[in-house]
């Protein structure tokens, strides 16, 4: 298997729960909390690490709360690359109203990155050991990192020949097209909100996923169309690939593991439409857990296999 390294800058404790009923100006009581390490890059090693992969994981960390983080990795035996930082790492906050089934989602800001801390992440990224074959920056950004922090990391995986997957939004994500990327997995607002242009259907975003390829920004678009499945975009052509109909239990973490399906299958050389139906369906199966719960490596391997 080829070498992965994950990047996410904006780490957090997710810690997820449920209540009969949300009702404002009350106190409520909810049952008891789960903790899972999560964020963008942090999700993907672990996907990876669940469906029989290895990664190695790079993320800034720091607080009480940052080593509550890493006990938390270390209980999955993830392989990390912690960066110590001054500010605390972030917490989410995330509730299943269980009368109705609806979830609530609350997301914490990040600690303040100094520029000396984040220009350390690009450091280590650019002289770990073990080089990689592909790198994996997905997530936010924290307050004080450059919205040209991933177009530099694009600029670190050309000089170590890595192929680069972002997965982010707006200026960090344009500024990252810029300097030109491996693959790319908007959805279609992101998409739409990028180019500045309405997708209202298919041929739309087919054509603005080709136009991504053709000027060199990206060497694959992988744009999730959500429950319609992917829209997936190289110089080989275009194709739609649907998604597997599963009971949907909670969407947190359905774009990491679709992210960790893909690289994880093409670190392992699989052909690039087989990584991205993988990625499919190990998105489809992070639904069907509840929580901030990843997927489950048997519910990916049998969608996978229908």
């Amino acid at each position: 298997m080829k070498t992965v390294i994950t990047l996410t800058m904006n780490p957090v404790i997710d810690k997820s729960t449920s209540i009969e009923q949300v009702i404002a100006d009350r106190k409520l009581y909810c049952k008891t909390p789960h903790y899972e390490p999560g964020g963008g890059g942090i999700n993907v090693s672990r996907v990876i690490r669940k469906l029989g992969g290895e990664s190695m994981a790079l993320f800034p960390c720091g607080g009480a709360t940052g080593e509550y983080f890493l006990e938390l990795l270390g209980a999955e035996k993830l392989d990390c690359l912690p960066i110590p930082v001054q500010g605390r790492t972030r917490e989410n906050f995330a509730v299943v109203e269980e009368s109705s089934g609806r979830q609530f989602r609350f997301g914490l800001p990040g600690p303040h990155l100094e520029e000396e801390e984040w220009r350390r992440c690009l450091r280590v990224l650019e002289t770990t050991e073990k080089k990689p074959d592909y790198i994996v920056a997905s997530g936010s950004l924290p307050p004080g990192v450059p919205d040209d922090f991933y177009a530099q990391v694009a600029g670190i995986g050309k000089k170590l020949g890595a192929r680069v997957i972002i997965d982010t939004t707006g200026e960090p994500l344009r500024l990252a097209l810029q300097e030109g990327v491996y693959l790319v997995k908007p959805n279609i607002r992101e998409l739409g909100e990028l180019m500045g242009r309405e997708l209202p259907d298919e041929a739309a975003q087919r054509e603005i996923a080709v136009e991504l390829i053709r000027s060199g920004k990206s060497a694959v678009v992988a744009l999730s169309l959500g429950a319609g499945g992917v829209l997936l975009a190289s110089d080989e052509g275009w194709e739609r690939l649907p998604t597997p109909v599963v009971p949907i239990k909670s969407k947190i973490g359905a774009g990491d593991s679709m992210v960790g399906g893909i690289v994880l299958s093409l670190a392992r050389d699989k052909p690039l439409r087989d990584a991205i139906r993988y990625g499919v369906a190990a998105g489809a199966a992070a639904v069907m857990t509840p929580g901030s719960e990843l997927c489950r490596r048997e519910d990916v391997e049998r969608l996978y296999g229908q």
